[in-house]
């Protein structure tokens, strides 16, 4: 069981559920530390007092707000933890919303929801089936490290998830990014379709969702620990510049299926429209002349 990283309860109307919070997720990477090259002495960060010009130890060292340049108001950590606010000790839900009217942009880090004591087992379990039950997601307000927060709760197998979100204003318009004012055919937007088509699939199990930057981070650092060569990187190819959007559509479906072992067509490729007008076109332009001189016989008439 992880360790707990906050106990409270879900305030649901008049129900409450006292549970305990736990990480859902966990970090596998590789972590470095800074060494001084030439002795290979660790390199570490002392916490020293601008005025008193000297190391201070971690029960001196406190929060504080510069209120002023010269005003700084302390804030302990027992103040933080007893703020005037419903949501220090509580999850409160507010509402419930569908899960696809929340913009994925605001969802953060997930948590476990585990039920505190045999109390709250019953409760916790009711909130879990009405969850998923009602097909929606609980919008809740939450405070931690002296900062309320909003929330999601959802339903994962037989746990309640909460998600932290980012409040409205801490998203950024879109519009600042200048989005491209390019247009693009209909067949090259059934193309991408039939690309997508190739590639949906029902689950994301398989060496091409594993962590391969940590492989071989590890595979070098056992390869200097025995002083043996490193492991000669693969050759990347450059991404070329597409000049032909169709063209490079229907080359990409065409790996997708070979990559999967495919012959069924799921989504057929749409045909070029103008290559059929091509003809028709260009039979137009000589029938023109035709058309002219059969116009010209009622002027010399």
């Amino acid at each position: 069981m992880p360790r707990t990283i906050w106990s409270g309860a879900i305030s649901f109307g008049l129900v409450t559920v006292p549970v305990h919070v736990a990480s859902a997720t966990e970090n596998h990477s590789i972590q470095f530390h800074q060494y001084h090259l030439e002795d290979m002495g660790r390199v570490r960060v002392r916490k020293v007092c601008d005025l008193e010009d000297r190391e201070v130890s971690q029960s001196e060292i406190g929060k504080g707000y510069e209120y002023a340049k010269d005003q700084v108001v302390a804030i302990s950590d027992a103040e933080l933890r007893e703020l005037p606010l419903p949501t220090a000790k509580a999850i409160e839900i507010q509402a419930f919303v569908p899960l696809e009217s929340i913009d994925p942009i605001r969802i953060a880090e997930g948590y476990y929801l585990v039920p505190d004591g045999q109390v709250a087992a019953k409760p916790y379990k009711l909130l879990l089936q009405a969850l998923g039950r009602s097909s929606k997601v609980a919008i809740a307000k939450y405070a931690w490290s002296g900062r309320e927060r909003l929330g999601l709760l959802r339903v994962r197998e037989d746990v309640i998830v909460l998600h932290a979100m980012r409040w409205p204003d801490e998203v950024r318009d879109p519009a600042a990014v200048d989005p491209p004012s390019e247009k693009v055919s209909e067949e090259e937007i059934e193309g991408a379709l039939a690309l997508i088509d190739r590639m949906t699939r029902d689950d994301l199990e398989g060496p091409e969702f594993t962590d391969a930057y940590t492989d071989a981070m590890a595979k070098i650092i056992e390869a200097k620990r025995e002083e043996k060569p490193l492991p000669e990187a693969p050759e990347s190819e450059e991404p070329g510049q597409v000049l032909d959007l169709m063209a490079a559509l229907t080359e990409s479906v065409q790996q997708a299926k070979a990559s999967r072992g495919e012959d069924a067509d799921v989504h057929e490729m749409p045909k070029k429209k103008t290559a059929k007008k091509q003809p028709a076109k260009k039979s137009a332009a000589k029938k023109a002349p035709t058309k002219k001189t059969s116009g010209r016989r009622p002027r010399s008439a």
